[in-house]
C-alpha cells in the first residue's frame, strides 16, 4: 500500500540517522532553534523534490538527506564556524548542479553495467536487513513477532504485510515498555537564516569531501535503485535539482539532499504498489510525509525517536528482503559478470571506509577492476567459449 511504503520510508531513513544529523549541527555550535531549522529545511526540501520529481517522471524517485555527508560534517568541524559551513555546503550544492548540467554524472552511471549495480544495491541493503535481524539479540519477542507477522501477511494479505509488521511492531514495543514516551514533545519548526561566509579551509575541507562523499556514496545506488527496479529516468535532472534545493536550503541548514537508496527500494518495492507504473504515489506519500516532519520540527523527531532502533531496523529489513532478493538474482545470472558482482556484493556489504568514503564506492572499484582485469585483450569469441 503507498501510505504505508511511504511512512515506512520516511521512518526508517529518519529515525536512523536523526542523531547522526544533530550531532552534526552541534559539532559546528548551532543553537537549538537552528538544529530545529535543520530539520525544518531537511524535510521542506526531501518532500518538494521527492514529490516534485515523482510526479514529473511518474517513477518513485526518493531525494533524502546525506548521511555520509553528515559524518564528513561531523569529522571536519574543528575550526569551522557554522557560517563557514553554509558556505561549504553551497559550495557542494553547485558542484552537484555542474555534474547535472553536464551531463557528467549520466555518462559515468551509463557505463556501469547492471550485474554490478544490481550487486551494489544488494550489498548495501543485506547489510541493513543483517543489522535488522541482529536485533534479535537483545529483543527477541519483538524481531520474532515481527517476522511471524510477516511471513503470515506474505501467505494471506501480501500487500499490506509491511504495514502489519509496522503495527505489530508497534504494538510488542508497547507491551514491552519499549517505546521511549518521554522523547515526545510538541513543537513547530521555524526556518532560522545563516549568512554563508566564505573560507578556503571549510571549502577544502567540509565542502570538497561532503560533495566527494555524497555522489560516491549515495548518488550512485540511488540511481542505481531506480535501474535495478526497471525504471530509466534521466539521470541528470535529478542532480540537477539536488544541487539547486542544496543551494536554495543551505543557509537555513539543509546541508546537502540526494538520491536516496536504502529507503528509496521501500518505495519502489512491489509491496508500495503492484502496478510499476503507479508506484510513484508511495515517494508521493513519502514526500507528503516528509512535509509534516518539516512542519513539525522537533515534534516528529521525538515521535519518530520514540520507537526503539530494533522496531525500525525490523521493519526496514523485512521490507527489503524481496529487494535483496531480485538484487542477487539479477547479479549472478550472467556467467561472465558473476563473479565482479559477487565481489562487489561482499565489498559493498563488508562496510569498510577507506579515504572517508563508504563501502559503496569501493565495492564498485572492486567490481569495475574485476571486469577489467577479466576482460583485459580478451577478444569476443573467447568470451563467448568461456565457461
Amino acid at each position: 500500500m503507498a501510505v504505508s511504503a511511504g511512512f515506512v520510508a520516511t521512518l526508517v531513513g529518519f529515525t536512523s540517522t536523526i542523531a547522526l544529523i544533530f550531532h552534526a549541527a552541534r559539532s559546528l555550535g548551532a543553537t537549538p532553534d537552528q538544529i530545529t531549522s535543520w530539520v525544518w529545511a531537511l524535510g521542506i526540501g526531501m518532500g518538494l523534490t521527492t514529490i516534485g520529481l515523482s510526479l514529473w517522471t511518474r517513477i518513485p524517485i526518493l531525494i533524502t538527506w546525506s548521511t555520509p555527508g553528515a559524518a564528513v560534517i561531523a569529522s571536519a568541524a574543528s575550526g569551522v564556524n557554522l557560517a563557514e559551513a553554509t558556505g561549504a555546503f553551497l559550495l557542494c550544492g553547485v558542484l552537484m548542479w555542474l555534474c547535472g548540467v553536464t551531463g557528467w554524472f549520466e555518462r559515468v552511471m551509463n557505463r556501469i553495467p547492471m550485474t554490478l549495480a544490481s550487486a551494489l544495491l544488494a550489498g548495501i541493503l543485506a547489510k541493513f536487513a543483517l543489522m535488522a535481524f541482529a536485533e534479535a539479540s537483545d529483543h527477541m519477542m519483538l524481531v520474532i513477532g515481527m517476522l511471524l507477522t510477516y511471513l503470515v501477511g506474505k501467505r494471506w494479505w501480501p500487500r499490506y504485510a509491511v504495514l502489519g509488521v509496522l503495527l505489530a511492531g508497534t504494538s510488542l514495543a508497547w507491551a514491552q515498555g519499549q517505546l521511549n514516551t518521554q522523547a515526545l514533545q510538541w513543537q513547530w519548526a521555524r526556518p532560522v537564516w545563516v549568512t554563508p561566509a566564505w573560507s578556503w579551509h571549510a571549502a577544502i575541507g567540509m565542502g570538497l569531501p561532503l560533495f566527494i562523499v555524497t555522489m560516491a556514496s549515495q548518488a550512485v545506488p540511488g540511481v542505481s535503485a531506480i535501474r535495478v527496479s526497471g525504471y530509466q529516468p534521466g539521470v541528470s535532472p535529478l542532480m540537477s535539482w539536488s544541487g539547486v534545493a542544496t543551494v536554495l536550503l543551505a543557509p537555513f541548514g539543509g546541508y546537502t539532499f540526494n538520491l536516496a537508496a536504502i529507503t528509496a527500494a521501500i518505495v519502489l518495492n512491489p509491496h508500495a504498489h503492484t502496478e510499476a507504473e503507479r508506484r510513484y504515489s508511495a515517494a508521493v506519500m513519502a514526500g507528503l510525509f516528509y512535509l509534516v516532519m518539516a512542519l513539525l520540527g522537533g515534534a516528529v523527531a521525538g515521535v519518530l525517536s520514540a520507537f526503539p532502533s530494533a522496531l525500525v531496523m525490523g521493519v526496514a529489513g523485512l521490507a527489503l528482503l524481496g529487494t535483496i532478493g531480485n538484487g542477487l538474482a539479477t547479479a549472478l545470472r550472467d556467467d561472465h559478470h558473476r563473479e565482479a558482482a559477487l565481489i562487489t556484493f561482499l565489498v559493498t556489504l563488508s562496510g569498510v571506509t577507506l579515504l572517508g568514503i563508504s563501502s559503496a564506492f569501493w565495492g564498485l572499484v572492486a567490481g569495475a577492476l574485476t571486469l577489467f582485469v577479466e576482460n583485459f585483450r580478451t577478444r569476443p569469441h573467447d568470451l563467448e567459449d568461456s565457461p
